[in-house]
């Protein structure tokens, strides 16, 4: 069965129109969307704790500011854009106490609802908006006119009517436009969080350390490593995004498309899909997110600052703090 999915001229933004709405929290994808919704038309206050670095950000930025508390009791639609880790503390002594019927409570990720670190009563509407973009991107696209694509799940419907929400929802902060697609909280947070682990941040991250060293080790410079194991890697992912693998494979030159072809299966191969596996079915059970959990709570900077000072030592990341100031020169990168 193909995907459900929506296109702008199937939405309409009517179902939102007269609804009082609270956007919890101002990060990068909280102003974001905040803003978006707002430039829609539709009626948006900012809900933050009282002095929080973001409040003066979000009034600056020409919004309406409240105590979390307050923005939850007096509106209808309330959109948790916290971090994760923050929310099921937030929701209990701020947002629960001042739900009632037939309010709707909304996030752009499915981990709280679905892991049960939020567990909303039965007479309120859960749906999820979820940008399949950074909060940066989804403003700038918003603001040429097109929008960033999005996943679209309702997991409670008390009131009937909470497509109807969820997709004007997405309209408002532009998600129609290139189109958004139905999903579930459970596979939006577990395919979400397998791609971080062993593709987009952890395999990445890995791949590129590991093929540096590789030439590193080899007596090659590793200014020379660098470019090719890292800086060129945006090139061919640019490629992949716009016109596909296959469109990437015809777009370089005949030895990078067969050596790529006849190479890259010997590197990440069988036993490398194996573990990856064994990753996801970690994520499945809910092994990853009391693990996460239990770190955070203990001390949630302990459990990657070790990891990531020990990246930051790397030879790859001081090489590379010199050569982006080379490509970057007007820009304060590091």
């Amino acid at each position: 069965m193909a995907t459900r999915r929506w296109l702008d001229d199937q939405v309409s933004l009517d179902p939102l129109k007269d609804v009082k709405i609270a956007v919890i929290g101002y990060g990068i994808q909280g102003a974001a969307q905040a803003s978006n919704m707002k430039d829609s038309g539709l009626n948006v206050t900012v809900g933050l704790r009282p002095n929080g670095k973001t409040w003066e950000k979000a009034v600056s930025e020409g919004h309406r500011v409240l105590k979390v508390d307050d923005a939850v009791k007096e509106s209808e639609l309330i959109h948790i854009l916290i971090p994760d880790m923050e929310q099921e503390v937030t929701f209990k002594n701020e947002i629960a106490p001042n739900l009632t019927e037939n309010k709707t409570i909304s996030f752009s990720h499915g981990a709280a609802i679905h892991w049960r670190w939020i567990q909303p009563p039965q007479n309120i509407d859960v749906i999820m908006v979820a940008p399949k973009g950074p909060g940066q991107r989804v403003r700038e696209l918003f603001l040429e006119g097109f929008g960033t694509p999005s996943l679209v799940a309702v997991h409670q419907d008390y009131t009937k009517k909470a497509w109807d929400k969820v997709l004007a929802l997405a309209k408002s902060i532009g998600s129609t436009k290139p189109g958004v697609l139905e999903t579930t909280f459970k596979e939006e947070v577990e395919t979400d969080w397998f791609g971080e682990q062993v593709d987009l941040c952890g395999g990445v991250h890995q791949m590129i350390l590991k093929s540096f060293e590789t030439l590193v080790e080899a007596g090659y410079q590793p200014e020379i490593a660098y470019f090719e194991c890292l800086h060129e890697l945006k090139l061919i992912v640019d490629l992949i995004q716009k016109y596909g693998i296959t469109g990437m494979y015809n777009r370089v030159s005949e030895t990078a498309r067969y050596g790529g072809l006849t190479r890259g299966k010997r590197v990440i191969d069988q036993s490398s899909k194996s573990k990856m596996k064994e990753v996801l079915e970690e994520i499945q059970s809910g092994h990853f997110a009391n693990e996460w959990v239990t770190n955070y709570k203990k001390d949630k900077k302990s459990a990657f600052e070790t990891m990531l000072l020990e990246l930051e030592n790397h030879e790859i990341e001081k090489v590379g703090k010199d050569l982006r100031k080379m490509m970057w020169p007007k820009e304060n990168i590091t």
